[in-house]
Parts: C-alpha cells; sequence; structure tokens
C-alpha cells in the first residue's frame, strides 16, 4: 500500500501537468485568434488611413493647381508675365507653402500608422503556462523526495 503512494502522486502531477499544457495550448490558441482579429483591424484602418491620405493629397493639388491657375490668369490679364519677376515669385511662393502642408500632412500620416503597431511585448500566456507546469512539477519531484 505504502508504494501505491508514490505511484499516485505520480499520476496526479502527470495529471496537473497534462491539464496545465492544455491550458496554455487553448490559451495560445485564444491569443493567436485575438492577434489575427486585431491585425486584421489594424489592417483596415492602414487602408482607410491610406485613401483618406490619398483624398487629401488630391484634394490639395486639385486647390494648388486651381490657385496657380487663377493668380497666372489675374496676372497675365494686367499685363504682367506671371514667369517672371515678382509674378513668378509669388506662383513659386505657392507651390512651396503647398509642399510644406504635404510635408507635414505626410508626417502625420505617419505617426498615425505607427500608432496603429502592435506592441511585441503583448502577453500570450504561454511563459506563464510553463512556468506553472514546472512549478506543478516540481513540487511533485518535492513530495516524492520527501
Amino acid at each position: 500500500m505504502a508504494q501505491l503512494v508514490p505511484i499516485a502522486a505520480v499520476a496526479g502531477t502527470a495529471a496537473s501537468l497534462y491539464g496545465t499544457v492544455r491550458q496554455g495550448q487553448q490559451q495560445a490558441a485564444s491569443a493567436k485568434a485575438q492577434a489575427q482579429q486585431q491585425q486584421q483591424a489594424l489592417d483596415v484602418r492602414q487602408q482607410q488611413l491610406t485613401t483618406a491620405q490619398a483624398a487629401e493629397e488630391r484634394t490639395r493639388q486639385d486647390r494648388l493647381d486651381r490657385t496657380v491657375a487663377s493668380t497666372r490668369a489675374r496676372l497675365a490679364a494686367s499685363g504682367v508675365n506671371p514667369d517672371q519677376g515678382s509674378a513668378g515669385a509669388i506662383t513659386a511662393g505657392l507651390a512651396q507653402d503647398a509642399a510644406e502642408a504635404s510635408a507635414e500632412s505626410d508626417g502625420a500620416y505617419a505617426a498615425r500608422m505607427a500608432s496603429g503597431r502592435s506592441s511585441l511585448l503583448n502577453a500570450d500566456g504561454s511563459l506563464t503556462t510553463w512556468l506553472r507546469a514546472g512549478n506543478s512539477f516540481g513540487g511533485a519531484v518535492r513530495n516524492l523526495l520527501d
């Protein structure tokens, strides 16, 4: 009868270890499914941001083209050559202002894209499961040695 106690302890430990490993596998599967959902949501958000950025860029370019054309037409109507002197400086200044606004918008876009990325430090619970299994196994060995 005394010989059955260590065998029962080993069997109980094995069952506990198996349960802990199974729980870890289920947690890993759940974490993987959740990570896939988060990745899909992130992909959708990035597509939305890319589409919005492209639309904003087209709007800005159209506005610049209309402003430059209007300015050139007014200057030409008043008898000034729109490509020379101060008139050329005006149109060049409009293009430079638009380029600066585009650069700022691109910086904001890059920051929005970067903020949506998930961290590499997100826990998936797999290490915790193995530590619990090791602790359980260590407790069983300690009981057998006592």
